[in-house]
């Protein structure tokens, strides 16, 4: 191994790109959008999709069907190909290895997670993954990308640029594909074969005053000191990968339900309860569960599936969805919103005004990571289908 190589694997520059990829997510996912010409977008967004993955109209939550299938079959990428090595200190045999000795976040645990197999709306097929196969992929493979750009791999290597020129260079220009091996291997990030997809449902909350129409929603800042994705990135809320809440058969097959994935992170996003339920978890006597759920019952509340779409930076992939609830339902369940959780802090606890100017602001201006972007815009096109009217 040359002594360049050798220093671009030391731990100093593995931390060095860490801390470039945390600080600058919504930069890199925008320079990553260009490797994916023809993939299809949500909207405007960054977000990468398939024509099929996005329904015309949106879809009742209580109509998406989820089908089990024991049979876990082996992703064509894994993270621990040789392609990888370049993303990894030296020592490391995965991405989540090294973070978790270099740079480990404040929530990081190889938790069971369902991995998505496919997507025939309104059926969605899951199988059993664990969440540091979607790391060893996904940000690896944004790391690799950081990489590149920060360490001058694009341009002053190429073209016999000084250190200072090509680095400043590379910050400025997208990497191509022969640049990074290891992404290339993931051919087409929204191809559910390649890896091990363990889909997060995106929640857009807006809070509806029935007497005018007019509707808000808060937001979510997503600290990098306590997260291992989406850092200093503003997304909607709730957010939460879809996992059961207890490394539990039990968990695992009870668990296995859209709505109780949403209710849980209300509680700890928007309340700030910690994520901690116990094996066999009574969702029934649970009074937020009961709440929430007498409220959908009573059409207080309403939630729907506008569509799934990929990361270009991560390959995170996420169920788009958004949740209409009326203000008395609202206030008497979260009234006190926290300002603070295990995961970022709360922006617009208020309410920020669910309009034209706001949803723009967000989609095209604020550092609002792509899914988050992809379900604002969605939600703002199909507002008058959420409402009850």
């Amino acid at each position: 191994m040359s002594e360049g190589v050798r220093s671009r694997r030391s731990p100093q520059t593995w931390r060095e790109v860490r801390r470039h990829l945390n600080g600058h997510r919504h930069d890199l996912a925008r320079a990553a959008d260009r490797l994916y010409p023809d993939l299809p977008r949500v909207g405007s967004t960054h977000l990468l999709t398939r024509p099929d993955w996005t329904p015309a109209e949106p879809l009742d939550l209580r109509r998406i069907a989820l089908r089990w299938t024991g049979r876990s079959p082996a992703p064509a990428v894994t993270g621990r190909e040789e392609e990888a090595a370049s993303a990894l200190p030296p020592g490391a045999g995965s991405y989540a290895e090294a973070m978790g000795a270099l740079d480990r976040p404040g929530m990081f645990e190889n938790r069971t997670c369902y991995r998505l197999l496919d997507v025939a709306w309104p059926e969605l097929g899951f199988t059993r993954g664990h969440y540091f196969d979607g790391v060893d992929v996904g940000e690896a493979a944004a790391h690799e990308f950081a990489a590149a750009r920060l360490l001058g791999e694009v341009t002053g290597e190429r073209r016999g640029e000084t250190a200072g020129e090509g680095r400043g260079a590379a910050l400025g220009e997208s990497p191509g594909k022969a640049e990074l091996p290891f992404r290339s291997l993931v051919a087409d990030p929204t191809d559910l074969r390649l890896r091990t997809v363990l889909p997060a449902v995106s929640m857009l909350t807006l809070r509806r005053d029935s007497r005018t129409g007019a509707m808000t929603f808060v937001l979510h800042w997503r600290d990098p000191a306590r997260v291992a994705h989406g850092g200093g990135l503003y997304q909607v809320m709730p957010v939460g990968v879809f996992q059961p809440a207890e490394e539990t058969p039990h968990a695992e097959a009870a668990d296995f339900d859209l709505w109780k994935c949403a209710v849980r992170e209300y509680a700890e996003e928007f309340l700030g309860r910690p994520e901690a339920y116990g094996d066999a978890f009574d969702y029934e006597t649970w009074p937020l569960y009961r709440e929430l759920t007498d409220a959908r019952e009573s059409g207080r509340l309403r939630s729907f599936v506008l569509g799934m779409g990929v990361d270009p930076l991560t390959f995170a992939t996420d169920i788009l969805a958004v949740t209409v609830i009326e203000a008395d339902a609202f206030d008497a369940v979260f009234g006190d919103i926290t300002a603070t959780n295990e995961e970022g802090r709360v922006v617009g606890a208020r309410g920020i005004p669910f309009d034209d100017d706001s949803v723009s602001r967000y989609v095209h201006h604020e550092p609002m990571q792509a899914a988050g972007a992809a379900v604002l815009e969605l939600a703002w096109k199909h507002r008058h289908a959420l409402s009850p009217e």
